[in-house]
């Protein structure tokens, strides 16, 4: 038996299927979209205020705090320590919810719920290091397809338990809890990967897809330094050519070496000024949406409290899950020069945001509440999507995972600005239909530089186009003109 599993460790068959099993059961939480009805009810007995301004503050706190070291943690130790820790975060989250009470209880809750999204990043790092480069793409797609499933189960078998069998909310989190106990589990059959992306590095032709050994050229209104860095973009973490390597000081500690060379790299990554820009959206977007699916449901029960109206908070999440899901999916059969059109695109959808937000402000009806929630979700999904393919299609893997986590950690910056000045009692303490209106403003912003961003590059192509012919014309009319020839000193017309 010992030797099978040996055998089938060294597969991509059994990692992927046991990373795919852990994902599954992660993302199998009946109880989430009824965590603030479960916090504000007869189990707990918070206030909303309490939950809104004391409580929920504190996850985005802590997943700031731990974001960036998480981050290069999880390389550094090869990705299982960390999905171990994510395992053991989630039991301690859930035990939590299911036995504290209070409000400092529930703080510590969120403090611990802030170390499993910091520690997400490993359960995608984790797959590259154990497959063949040919297979990233394959097993990616399982990967996120799995939780994509499972938050859509989860959030079905919720609403139907409550719903229909009448479950309370308590039993919800307990079959949560049995759940990512399950995925703990399952995180012990996972084999410890030999390599990792930055600081246990096994080769370049090891590392990457034979794609994305060389970087694709950049946009052209950017500067050239990522272009020519003697391939130091072909494959991030290489290092420096020879013959920088014989003008420069070479650190002797391994870990500082690698980060200077990450530094190097996001500093050739963001002069390109295509990615500085879809980067910028990214970074700001994310921030506005981590804060709406964090409040959400603290809308939704001041819109219709849960200790007197039907919750059918399950229901919407499934739909919105489903619905980003195809939005996704579509991006791939879209054809459209996202060079020309992204940022225009951007500005278009960053405006349905902003016009949901707005709606969910102004209505008194949960309905109208649902359904601005469900097209801000498919919106912003849409173009997180977009954007990932533009980033990601012009950089290798290690380049791509460095800029997937410093836009991450920006927003999260963003987000907690937000935070600390809207949200916190010990800032402005906004009520939650105040927060909103915040929010909808927030991304109106958003929508508005980036449609007169994408306005002027549209005027600037066709002032360019115009130039073009004008040069053009008069050389065509030179063509048609009669030539001349010189014959012993006289000019004559032919």
């Amino acid at each position: 038996m010992g030797c099978w599993k040996q055998e089938g460790s060294n597969t991509w068959t059994f990692p992927t299927l046991v990373l795919c099993l852990y994902g599954f059961f992660n993302m199998m939480k009946p109880s989430e979209p009824f965590l603030t009805p479960y916090l504000t009810g007869p189990d707990k007995n918070l206030t909303i205020d309490e939950v809104t301004n004391q409580i929920f503050p504190v996850w985005t706190y802590s997943y700031l705090a731990l974001l960036l070291p998480v981050f290069l943690i999880t390389d550094y130790v090869r990705y299982k320590p960390v999905l171990l820790l994510q395992g053991i975060s989630y039991i301690v989250t859930w035990l939590l919810l299911l036995f504290a009470h209070g409000v400092v209880a529930m703080q510590v809750m969120e403090f611990f719920y802030g170390m499993v999204t910091a520690t997400e990043v490993a359960y995608y790092a984790y797959i590259y290091s154990v497959v063949s480069a040919d297979r990233y793409q394959r097993v990616t797609s399982y990967c996120r397809s799995i939780t994509l499933v499972a938050a859509t189960v989860a959030a079905v078998l919720g609403q139907l338990l409550v719903s229909l069998a009448d479950v309370s909310y308590f039993h919800l989190n307990a079959i949560t809890l049995a759940s990512v106990s399950l995925a703990f589990l399952c995180s012990f059959l996972l084999p410890m990967p030999q390599k990792s992306m930055f600081f246990h590095k096994k080769g370049v032709s090891e590392t990457l897809p034979q794609p994305q050994k060389a970087v694709a050229t950049l946009a052209s209104n950017g500067p050239s330094s990522c272009q020519q860095q003697d391939e130091d973009c072909a494959a991030a973490g290489t290092g420096p050519a020879p013959q920088q390597q014989a003008e420069q000081p070479k650190p002797q500690n391994h870990m500082l070496r690698v980060l200077v060379q990450l530094s190097r790299d996001l500093r050739d990554c963001y002069s390109s000024r295509k990615l500085l820009y879809w980067s910028l959206w990214w970074a700001l977007a994310t921030a506005g949406f981590n804060q709406i699916v964090n409040y959400i449901q603290v809308l939704w029960d001041f819109r219709a409290p849960s200790h007197s109206s039907a919750v059918y908070n399950g229901a919407v999440e499934a739909i919105a899950t489903f619905l980003s899901s195809v939005t996704s999916f579509m991006v791939a059969y879209v054809k459209v020069n996202w060079d020309l059109f992204g940022e225009l695109a951007l500005g278009i959808f960053s405006t349905i945001d902003a016009g949901s937000l707005f709606l969910m402000h102004f209505t008194t009806n949960i309905w109208s509440c649902y359904a601005g929630y469900l097209i801000f979700k498919a919106s912003y999904m849409l173009l997180i999507t977009i954007a990932t393919f533009q980033i990601a299609v012009n950089l290798s893997m290690e380049r791509y995972a460095l800029m997937f986590g410093l836009n991450n950690f920006i927003a999260l910056v963003i987000q907690t600005i937000l935070t600390v000045v809207v949200v916190d009692s010990r800032g402005l303490g906004l009520n939650i239909v105040t927060q909103f209106l915040i929010y909808g403003s927030y991304f109106a912003v958003i929508a508005g530089i980036f449609l007169i961003r994408s306005i002027c590059m549209l005027l600037s192509s066709k002032c360019k186009r115009k130039i073009a012919r004008s040069w053009k014309e008069p050389l065509n009319l030179a063509e048609h003109e009669p030539k001349e020839q010189t014959v012993t000193g006289y000019t004559t017309r032919l």
